[in-house]
């Protein structure tokens, strides 16, 4: 290895809150003071940001090191892929208040004006491993004290869980998704190429420190965009609301599940690379012509589960769509409205049930609708009734119809 030691030896820090000693370092991650510096001389850590003391990165990687012998990696192997560049990411951008002030439980209470059994609730409800609770910076103490106004404001605390917790789960995919994508596309090629470590380390930590630290901007940007997108959706659907929705929790849309007809097959077939692009373009299809109060909540593998405040324009999409889908495997959805549950950004109930075994039982190409739907369409549209179909999982049978368009007469 070309890096000294030296500079991770662990002498006073001379740069104020941004370096620890070594005391302050071997705390923070959890070991001795000499374990470091034994870690040290053997060359163990990919930075040398710590020649006035242990910074963000050295004491970040320090913390990845324990995790790598609490899963019983041995100091050879951790040295040999610190060797060959496969153990390089982190920049002080990404991980520096791992050297910042850090609270008690009982201090980030006081601070915030949370108690502290309400800490500990948010941070279940973020996501967060409940380890947390005991290793809280300044950045924390700050967002409990964003949710202690929101508290005093008087919103109300069931519906700050659900929004923390759709904040957590949102985030932590972006922050997943970053990662493995600069791994997958960055780092694997370089590695496969042979590059050494040490510009493997420059090139990641170029990107880490360069790059990923602009998407918050950038998260914060589509959060206001879509902020605007939404509440003018809402007050479309106040106007529109018939009253269905009595209970609170509950809303009224429609839903659709689609997916590609004989995936499975597929992939035995082409293989999961070319499938996973299948997929990708298919997903990709559905966001880019859904109409505008319609959107996509999520996908599981090749399903596509889409909400709408407008039953008859998400059906009007859905045969169209099919219209111009011509290459295989071919989509088939299926498309039902009612009242269901929101929660935690989700939607929950019998209706979505009952909306995807409509789709499950659509034929490729097929647009399976029920009577409700049926009801808010237009004209132009014509619906042939299949029958009273008898739903997996569902004690009364379904009047499903195939949707498509009208013939011109």
């Amino acid at each position: 290895m070309s890096r000294s030691s030296d500079d991770l030896s662990g002498g006073t820090a001379q740069s104020g809150d941004e370096a620890l000693t070594a005391a302050e370092a071997a705390e923070r991650v959890g070991v001795s003071v000499s374990t470091l510096r034994r870690w040290a001389s053997l060359g163990l850590f990919t930075t040398n940001d710590t020649s006035d003391g242990w910074g963000p990165s050295a004491v970040a990687q320090a913390r990845a090191l324990v995790k790598l012998r609490e899963r019983g990696y041995s100091i050879e192997q951790i040295r040999e892929a610190t060797d060959d560049g496969r153990l390089v990411g982190y920049s002080d951008e990404l991980v520096g208040e791992v050297v910042g002030e850090r609270f008690t439980l009982a201090e980030a209470s006081k601070k915030s004006g949370l108690k502290e059994s309400e800490i500990e609730e948010l941070i279940a409800a973020l996501g967060l491993p409940s380890a947390a609770v005991n290793d809280l910076g300044a950045d924390d103490v700050e967002m409990f004290g964003f949710f202690s106004t929101a508290i005093e404001s008087g919103f109300p605390r069931d519906a700050l869980l659900q929004t923390v917790r759709v904040y957590g789960q949102a985030v932590s995919k972006i922050a997943d998704a970053e990662v493995r994508l600069v791994h997958l596309h960055v780092h694997e090629p370089l590695l496969r190429d042979g590059v050494p470590s040490e510009k493997i380390e420059q090139q990641m930590e170029g990107i880490t420190s360069g790059l990923l630290p602009l998407f918050s901007p950038v998260i914060d940007h589509l959060h206001r965009r879509f902020l605007t997108h939404f509440v003018e959706q809402d007050i479309v659907g106040h106007m529109e609301d018939d009253g269905g929705a009595s209970e609170v929790g509950q809303v009224r849309v429609a839903i659709a599940f689609a997916d590609l007809a004989g995936y499975t097959q597929l992939t035995e077939e082409v293989g999961d690379e070319e499938a996973a692009g299948i997929v990708e373009r298919f997903v990709g299809n559905v966001n880019q012509s859904l109409p505008d109060e319609a959107r996509i909540l999520k996908t599981i593998g090749d399903e596509v589960m889409i909400v709408s405040s407008d039953a008859g324009s998400l059906t009007d999409w859905a045969v169209g769509f099919q219209m111009l889908s011509n290459e295989r495997p071919l989509p088939r959805i299926g498309i039902h409205c009612g009242n269901v549950v929101f929660r935690d950004g989700d939607y929950f109930g019998r209706e979505v049930n009952l909306a995807a075994r409509v789709a499950a039982r659509a034929a490729a190409g097929e647009v399976l609708v029920t009577w409700p739907v049926v009801e808010t369409s237009g004209r132009h549209l014509e619906f042939e009734l299949i029958g009273e179909v008898q739903l997996k999982g569902f004690s009364q049978a379904t009047e499903l119809y195939l949707a498509d368009l009208a013939e011109e007469k």
